[in-house]
């Protein structure tokens, strides 16, 4: 088990727990690959709960399967077999009474959509009459597709209120990835998180444990991995777009990917890079959303205004680089693609990623670094009348709000990936500071920090040594400490 102590301690308490009388119920989601079942197929057999794994299939198998697991584990026949799955609920509940026992149903989804009605029979169970009253089962529904994991509890649904655990899978940290794949070069690791972000199933399933030796092996490794059509990574992100249910036109959808992927993050300028109007692109933006590809971030000093982000590294890089070049890499050019798109790789994916790690340390970052606690982190535009233009700030670091006004800016932040820094982002930095001063900003002990992947100049490094309001982070502050044990 690697890096997943936060989440195994939650769901034993929840199996554990025998302060509540009556069955309980838990919801665990997350995105594919990020080991969801690992661990609840893990904690089934150390606590000898039942684990039970749905596929695509009719209704009537379904419950056949089920029926069969629940004998194999309780080793008791039902009297007769199951007409429904109102039969089916009513004995799971009554099956397990006496000490709290994990039961798993995973990829519950595939059940919901063939037996709408399902979630609606649980909640009955779980209800008084029930047979869950009596029962000391700990039933955990599992499923990957978000848009449907997320709809089980919210607004009107009938599950709202009767779960006693809510857990999502999250990919790892870029820290936890960088050790997980092993990786002792910062640089080396925000390259390979750009690519494959933090999901597990990458490392060892995905690649057969191949990682780059090091920083010279990194274009190596792209190719003879993520770019190699024998690999289940060349094909991964195709996948994660027709595995969601709710996407009904996937041109659609891999056209707004790709939009996003190649910087176009507003409403607009992803209608217009698609050929749309914006009100036709609200709605797949919205899936998106839902099925956790894409995150949209508001501009923090802007309201109203907001931006997209795909959420899986994977996909940018698909859209980004790959599948503009689809025809040539199933033609195992890999090598020669790749020489020819890894500058757009540094520039419009790695560029990008490198600030929302940024944001990532700013927001994990001590009092100490900011001179306070970091309550919340983004991005925004500042617009300066003046000089007629934006000034783009990657990493916004406000801290908790006071009553009822607006938390201290902490820090104002830039980052560069392929560029040193200068005093030049400074004074940028500076002029935002005092725009945002004359808007009401509290921008007192404001920290102008700018964020670099490829270093800062000797004049920048004299002047910061001296500024307390001025900080360099460079990546080994990123990922410090803690991060190449």
């Amino acid at each position: 088990m690697f890096g997943r102590g936060r989440e195994w301690q939650g769901l034993a308490s929840f199996v554990s727990a025998t302060a509540m009388s009556g069955a309980t119920l838990g919801i665990v989601s997350g995105r594919r690959r990020q080991g969801k079942g690992f661990l609840l197929q893990a904690l089934a057999e150390e606590t000898d709960g039942m684990y039970f794994a749905a596929t695509e299939a009719t209704e009537a198998e379904s419950l056949r399967l089920f029926a069969d697991a629940l004998v194999r584990h309780t080793r008791e026949v039902p009297e007769r077999p199951f007409r429904d799955w109102n039969d089916a609920i009513a004995e799971l509940f009554r099956r397990f009474r006496g000490r709290p026992t994990l039961v798993v149903v995973d990829e519950f989804p595939f059940l919901s959509r063939v037996t709408p009605s399902l979630p609606s029979i649980i909640q009955r169970e779980l209800g008084p009459g029930g047979s869950g009253r009596d029962s000391s089962a700990r039933l955990i529904l599992c499923g990957s597709a978000m848009a449907v994991m997320g709809g089980l509890l919210a607004g009107q649904a009938p599950l709202r209120g009767r779960a006693g655990l809510e857990l999502v899978v999250q990919p790892f940290g870029y820290r936890d990835a960088a050790r997980f794949w092993g990786l002792t070069d910062p640089r080396l690791a925000v390259l390979v998180h750009s690519i494959v972000g933090g999901t597990p199933a990458y490392r060892f399933e995905f690649t057969q444990g191949d990682a780059p030796a090091g920083p010279a092996d990194f274009d190596s490794w792209v190719v003879r991995t993520v770019l190699n059509p024998q690999k289940p990574l060349f094909r991964e992100a195709r996948y994660l777009l027709a595995e969601e249910s709710d996407i009904r036109d996937p041109a659609l959808y891999h056209s707004v990917l790709a939009a996003i992927a190649s910087g176009n993050t507003t409403n607009g300028g992803i209608a217009s890079y698609i050929g749309r109007r914006s009100d036709q692109i609200t709605h797949p933006l919205n899936v998106l959303e839902d099925c956790a590809l894409v995150a949209r971030e508001p501009d923090v000093f802007r309201q109203g205004r907001s931006r997209y982000r795909i959420v899986e590294p994977l996909i940018t890089f698909y859209e980004g680089v790959m599948r503009r070049r689809w025809p040539e890499l199933e033609a195992y050019r890999g090598e020669t693609v790749w020489g020819s798109v890894r500058e757009t790789f540094l520039a419009q994916i790695v560029g990008p990623h490198f600030e929302a790690l940024c944001r990532d340390y700013a927001m994990g970052a001590g009092e100490e670094v900011f001179g306070g606690f970091p309550a919340t982190v983004g991005a925004g535009t500042v617009n300066d009348p003046e000089n007629r233009t934006q000034i783009e700030i990657d990493v916004a670091v406000f801290s908790p709000p006071d009553g009822g006004r607006a938390g201290r800016l902490l820090s104002l932040g830039e980052a560069k990936w392929g560029e040193t820094m200068s005093h030049h982002h400074v004074g940028r930095l500076a002029r935002a500071r005092d725009l945002l001063a004359a808007k009401g900003y509290d921008t007192r002990d404001t920290i102008l920090a700018c964020y670099s992947g490829s270093g800062f100049t000797t004049e920048l490094l004299a002047s910061a040594a001296g500024d307390p309001g001025i900080r360099l982070i460079g990546l080994d502050d990123i990922y410090a400490p803690g991060a190449f044990g």
